[in-house]
């Protein structure tokens, strides 16, 4: 692997067929000389049986990254995202040459810096003022160039009070601030972070995205790894995904990030159960299906938080004339009761395969997990079936004109798109009036 300051003009970095192999169940020992001599002088053919014995049958490989090849231009933000063990941070590390590619090259043109763990190139026992010094020094800085950047560091990173303060005492927060604020604000020609939205509160996540922006707006080249779907389609300008390892998308933000949510992350939206005779339920009412899907479209296509969605439920009746309650409640990932919807009464009293349903509106549901539980009553107060979980689904962010500049979290429970209004209503006094 290279790291060069000249090379192809307008070129940032280039991969070609990088690929990193780790061997699975293998733990080799490394041995001193004497270690190797006073093995040998104890038992002399051991070695030569252990070398003619065939390898353990547990013993594989795994392919973190296999025949990856891109390139990045200068002043480029590119995206890189894929579900967790798709090597994405494993690809950062062979560009930073904290890892050894088994094969493939890759040219990095530029002075580097990166943010791929949290304290990482920190000293604990050294003080924070210390340790700007020492991580900028690693990021290939010269003593001005950070003593010029410094009070701006100290300021994003909020730690003046504990400046002189050895870094053993810091929180995991703090560490991840003031690592962020070295390699942002130091002069690095390319910046990589992984997963920087990852840590912290909702306000240094604000602040970290301000930052990036920032960054990418200054022609400076940027490889954002992220969960963050919304924040790689704000801020970068062309994307890739990683799946087992390899290239699986390139393109346009939008694009990659609206393929990667339909086609790799799973989908529970629906639950269907065939035989009437083992169908959960009883000698009243048998549950057939269950689902969540989109208004128009099938339980396996992508909700997000603009999308009107349809709750349904299939069953079995299996008795005339009974008077059945259904209540649907809606619980989120945190276990907050979302709301709750119920049907009380009104159907028909002939027994067979019926079919119930309600419609959620777009922009009502918070971007999350969400699961649905069950209930059904005989009448108003006797407990027929109680079905917790019967259907999780995932909701998934996307932009909206309600968000402005701001990609990091909507917290509540809903996140609806109410009407604003504003109306001017009068002048002020001239001397009232700041310019």
């Amino acid at each position: 692997m290279q790291i060069s300051s000249e090379s192809s003009r307008g070129l940032a970095i280039r991969c070609e067929g990088i690929g990193k192999r780790y061997r699975i169940g293998s733990h080799p020992r490394y041995r001193t000389l004497r270690d190797t001599i006073s093995e040998m002088a104890r038992a002399p053919f051991r070695r030569l049986k252990t070398g003619l014995r065939a390898p353990a049958s547990d013993e594989r490989d795994l392919w973190a990254l296999r025949a990856v090849s891109f390139e990045v231009r200068q002043g480029e933000v590119l995206g890189i995202i894929g579900r967790n063990g798709s090597g994405k941070s494993t690809l950062l590390k062979v560009l930073s040459r904290i890892t050894k590619p088994t094969e493939g090259s890759a040219e990095v043109i530029g002075r580097l810096g990166t943010l791929l763990e949290v304290g990482a190139g920190f000293h604990p026992e050294l003080t924070g003022r210390e340790n700007i010094f020492l991580y900028g020094a690693i990021l290939g800085m010269s003593r001005r160039e950070i003593e010029r950047k410094f009070d701006e560091i100290v300021e994003f990173a909020e730690c003046g009070k504990l400046l002189d303060t050895p870094m053993k005492h810091y929180s995991s927060g703090m560490y991840v601030r003031l690592a962020f604020a070295v390699a942002a604000h130091l002069e690095t020609q390319i910046l990589m972070a992984d997963e920087v939205l990852a840590v912290g509160d909702a306000a240094f996540q604000r602040k970290c995205l301000g930052k990036m922006s920032d960054v990418a707006h200054q022609g400076r080249t940027v490889l954002f790894v992220s969960h963050n779907m919304l924040a790689v389609e704000s801020l970068c300008s062309r994307a890739i995904c990683l799946h087992d390892g390899r290239i699986v998308l390139e393109g346009k933000p939008n694009s990659v990030t609206s393929r990667y949510l339909q086609e790799w992350l799973p989908a529970f939206n629906e639950v269907v159960y065939e035989s009437i005779e083992t169908a959960p339920g009883n000698e009243i009412l048998r549950l057939h299906r269950a689902n969540v899907r989109p208004l128009i479209g099938s339980p396996n296509e992508l909700i997000t938080v603009h999308t009107p969605l349809v709750v349904e439920f299939e069953y079995w009746k299996l008795t005339q004339h009974a008077d059945l309650v259904f209540v649907v409640k809606v619980f989120n990932e945190h276990g907050v009761n979302v709301f709750n919807t119920a049907l009380m009464g009104g159907l028909p009293e002939e027994a067979g395969l019926l079919r119930s349903s309600f419609s959620v509106p777009a922009d009502l549901m918070n971007n999350g997990t969400y699961r649905i539980n069950l209930l059904i009553f005989l009448g108003a107060t006797v407990e027929i079936a109680d079905w917790q979980d019967l259907v999780t689904f995932d909701v998934h962010d996307a932009p909206s004109e309600m968000r402005g500049h701001y990609h990091g979290d909507w917290h509540g429970a809903v996140r609806p798109n109410l009407e604003w209004r504003t109306d001017w209503i009068g002048a002020l006094p001239d001397h009232q009036i700041v310019t």
